[in-house]
């Protein structure tokens, strides 16, 4: 049996933040081994999340314009969406660093 997490609750929620914001590009196992957990705990969470979040009827946006505009509009949001992956993923290891520090004093 291993040792619990100094900081469980958030760390479980930064991590499962971190998969979704990766938009299916990412396994579980590459996310959960950036923050040092296992690729059960992360489904794990993502379930829970899952399961506390249904809310039938949720559908994405509908299809724009077609041509240039609608192209761009893509690229800027695959854009904005790298970008908050990066600052999420920063955040979350700034927090652990600052977490594990406090645990090691």
């Amino acid at each position: 049996m291993g040792r619990e997490s100094p900081c469980p609750e958030e760390s479980g929620k930064d991590t499962v933040a971190l998969f979704r914001a990766a938009g299916g590009r990412r396994t579980y196992s590459a996310v959960a081994a950036d923050l040092g957990a296992t690729a059960e705990s992360l489904r794990t969470w993502v379930r829970r999340e899952n399961e506390s979040r249904a809310q039938p009827g949720r559908r994405g946006a509908g299809v724009g314009p077609a041509g240039e505009p609608a192209r761009l509009r893509a690229e800027n949001t695959r854009l904005l969406t790298a970008e908050k992956e990066w600052q999420l993923k920063r955040g979350i290891l700034r927090r652990a660093a600052a977490c594990f520090a406090r645990e090691v004093k």
